[in-house]
């Protein structure tokens, strides 16, 4: 079993900046991968951002060159560094766990929300 436990969330100004943590406790595989999702009320939940043990990344178009995926494999932590931040960021982030860079997440954490406003 694979527990998450997310925070970082919060209310923010269009424009600002916050980074969400990720940590993971468990059974932790040292081949994996970890990511983030978001869902907004009414609309599907989608992929943010994930990143590999190995540190290969990828990105949803909508957030490259403004968000930043990291991780601490010795922690098992993974970070969401998001930047110049717009309305339509707003969501509840689920952090994700799977065996692989090409799997559907096996575990997801409580979420937490993102909220952009002026």
């Amino acid at each position: 079993q694979v527990q998450l436990e997310e925070s970082g969330g919060g209310t923010v100004q269009p424009g600002g900046s916050l980074r969400l943590s990720c940590a993971a406790s468990g059974s932790i595989f040292s081949i994996n991968a970890m990511g983030w999702y978001r869902q907004a009320p009414g609309k599907e939940r989608e992929l943010v951002a994930v990143i590999s043990s190995g540190g290969s990344t990828k990105y949803a178009d909508s957030v490259k060159g403004r968000f930043t995926i990291s991780r601490d494999n010795a922690k098992n932590t993974v970070y969401l560094q998001m930047n110049s931040l717009k309305p339509e960021d707003t969501a509840v982030y689920y952090c994700s766990y799977s065996y692989s860079y090409y799997q559907s997440p096996l575990y997801w954490g409580q979420g937490t929300q993102v909220t952009v406003s002026s």
